[in-house]
């Protein structure tokens, strides 16, 4: 199925049925008086998380979404029947924002509904308006509209630590080798096109959810590769995993470690760009390749980088082809996770 990650749609609640003018006409009951029914409400339209859906591909071609009308009032005090509502189901993580930007629901736990369009009120019938002066009322109401909107959705994957890196820094084949999502491998730019989940189980009670996305390049704020549309589903994460390409310098145009250094500067530069709480969330420099370097040429160049940027954050060394590294990252990992939601359940305590 495509990956499909953005969407606009239109919602149209229900109209609410009339109310009816109606007089009750039975043989041996004169002055029957009003018996004008209330017309039926119209149906609403809402939106529910599901986590059994992953992208939001039918709202790419079903654009117009409308709830039935309630049915008219009747003589004989017969209330109208109300309009059936509709319900969408759209992915765990999807954002409702207006035609104007601006966030109207986050859909971000299974079983979450959102009132998209709320049905309009049915009229009310004549027996509503009956009074000592006023016996034989033959005022009615019209039902109400209902409500229409045209929406846009976004869809932000949820996950606890996200990857990040130039094309080809590896970070496919690191998430192969430390869960059981299966994205491409290839030996060339830009092999992953959409967004990967997959879990990493540390334990056998222990486990948390990583996001692969398609290699960010400098630029990518005016449009450079992929651009920055795919940024977003980093947003939920609470820790990054910067993947940095280690292959030896200087062969078959491979970067220097000045190259190396300009390129994660440039990197963060592109996240500050496109969000500044983004770039603010914890960062760790992940050396990857390190098995092509012999001995500890890569120790060494992890050092060199590390201080062209005097970085003080925390950084590691993996080899992700053969998986060497992997399993002490992922439990450093877990444990980072592990104290940041220790930390926020003694706050809200």
């Amino acid at each position: 199925m495509k990956f499909i990650d953005e969407a606009k749609i239109q919602v149209h609640a229900g109209k609410g049925g009339d109310g009816s003018a109606a007089f009750r006409r039975e043989k041996f009951v004169p002055r029957g008086g009003p018996s004008g029914g209330d017309g039926g409400r119209g149906g609403s339209v809402w939106a529910i998380a599901d986590r059994n859906i992953n992208t939001l591909v039918d709202y790419r071609f079903a654009r117009i979404h409308r709830a039935e009308d309630g049915d008219i009032g009747r003589g004989a005090d017969k209330y109208g029947r109300g309009g059936e509502d509709i319900v969408l189901r759209m992915p765990v993580g999807t954002l409702v924002k207006d035609e104007d930007g601006g966030l109207l629901f986050d859909l971000a736990a299974h079983g979450q509904r959102a009132l998209l369009a709320k049905g309009g009120q049915g009229g009310l019938g004549n027996l509503h308006f009956k009074s000592s002066i006023n016996r034989a009322p033959r005022q009615f109401t019209r039902g109400e509209p209902g409500e229409s909107r045209e929406l846009a959705l976004e869809l932000r994957v949820l996950a606890d630590a996200g990857l990040l890196g130039l094309p080809n820094a590896g970070k496919s084949t690191f998430i192969r080798a430390v869960s059981a999502a299966r994205p491409k491998v290839a030996d060339y730019p830009f092999t992953t096109l959409n967004p990967s989940l997959g879990v990493v189980r540390v334990e056998s009670d222990a486990s948390f959810v990583v996001a692969d996305i398609p290699g960010l390049i400098e630029g990518a704020a005016e449009g450079a590769g992929l651009g920055h549309q795919f940024l977003r589903h980093l947003s939920r994460t609470r820790l990054l995993l910067h993947l940095v390409d280690l292959a030896p310098p200087g062969q078959d145009g491979d970067p220097t470690d000045a190259d190396l250094a300009r390129d994660i500067r440039a990197l963060a530069n592109e996240l500050k760009k496109y969000d500044a709480a983004l770039h603010k969330k914890p960062r760790w420099l992940v050396f990857n390749k390190a098995d092509l370097l012999p001995g500890g040429e890569a120790e060494a160049r992890a050092q060199r980088i590390l201080r062209a940027l005097r970085w003080k954050g925390r950084w590691f060394m993996v080899s992700a082809i053969n998986g060497k590294g992997c399993r002490e990252l992922c439990g450093q990992v877990y444990e980072f996770l592990s104290g940041s939601e220790t930390r926020k359940a003694r706050r809200a305590g």
